[in-house]
């Protein structure tokens, strides 16, 4: 995974030169889009997706609808690629007995309280949840641009800090796809935090909005309070990671951040464990970054784990849109 040029908020020299490369990667997407033959799986997807590239918040959001889900009687399953992972499946994630080797970062953070189908295929994938006669719904976590699949729901998430970027298609901006594109795919978006970009003025007036953002545990902000840290981070957008840990009452006193899905080395932990005895300082990460270290070091590093909240009304608003919806596939 690539890690976000600073051009991708602007529209400065480098990106303008991009352009002709974007032209390219909006041909090749408008032709995968027309060869691409569309099935129906078995059970409705309600699809987590993105049309930038990068964190947005996503998996803690997917995580959050399936606890949802599960509270109005459903009996969901998310649907993954596993990404970087070398199995392809079709596999239940376990973390007793996969490693993100296996089955990449996402699948095993998910799979601690989810139930959670690995596929590089996602057509296989839904049928092989829908052969196990126990769910009623599959939660795609990602897989917005894949046309082979049929979503019943899609639901776009953006982070309030980045909105879109410059709007311009990769490489030249953020963007998987063209905005109004992407936006026409949509059901609803769900907005990740604070609007500091005015996003909210290019989105459709008429299309749903819904409003969250992330909190850390309680009982480990708690005890993290006051002490020093050095915290680090291989996610879409580390910064945010960074300010909630400072948020706590925590003293950071130095900051690091890798690529999204980076593998850690014993070079690079050792070489964070070093920075750590230099400033008196322990070691902190996300729980996504926390998945990918070699057992060893987990119980050397203290993880922040969090979770995405929708305000009372928004959830209560995106339980009546599914619940609109779902029944006309099931149940």
């Amino acid at each position: 995974m690539i890690t976000a040029p600073n051009f991708w908020t602007n529209r400065g020299l480098i990106s303008t030169a991009l352009l002709p490369f974007s032209l390219i990667w909006i041909l090749a997407g408008q032709l995968r889009q027309f060869l691409a033959k569309t099935e129906i799986a078995d059970l409705p997807i309600i699809c987590v997706g993105n049309i930038l590239i990068g964190g947005s918040g996503k998996t803690p959001v997917t995580a959050t609808l399936c606890r949802m889900l599960k509270e109005q009687g459903y009996a969901p399953c998310i649907l993954t690629l596993g990404y970087k992972g070398n199995k392809k499946g079709p596999l239940f994630a376990n973390p007793a007995l996969h490693t993100t080797d296996d089955i990449g970062d996402e699948a095993i953070m998910l799979a601690f309280s989810n139930d959670v189908c690995v596929c590089a295929d996602r057509i296989k994938g839904a049928a092989f949840i829908a052969a196990q006669n126990k769910f009623d719904v599959i939660v795609m976590d990602d897989g917005m641009q894949n046309p082979w699949l049929h979503k019943d729901i899609t639901l776009t998430v953006f982070d309030g800090g980045a909105g879109a970027g410059n709007q311009r298609l990769l490489p030249a901006g953020p963007l998987r796809e063209p905005l109004n594109t992407g936006l026409a795919k949509a059901d609803a978006t769900i907005l990740n935090g604070q609007d500091e970009t005015g996003l909210s003025a290019l989105l459709p007036s008429t299309m749903p909005q819904f409003r969250g953002k992330l909190y850390p545990d309680q009982k480990v902000a708690k005890a993290i309070g006051k002490k020093r840290f050095i915290a680090f981070a291989g996610i879409g957008r580390p910064k945010r990671f960074f300010e909630t840990v400072t948020k706590t009452g925590a003293d950071v006193v130095r900051t690091l951040s890798f690529a999204d899905h980076h593998n850690y080395s014993e070079a690079d932990l050792s070489r964070l464990q070093q920075e750590a005895w230099t400033n008196g300082a322990d070691l902190i990460t996300t729980h996504k970054d926390w998945v990918r270290l070699p057992p060893d070091w987990r119980a050397r590093i203290l993880v922040l784990p969090v979770t995405f909240r929708f305000s009372r009304n928004d959830k209560s608003a995106l339980l009546e849109l599914i619940s609109a919806i779902l029944p006309e596939r099931q149940r």
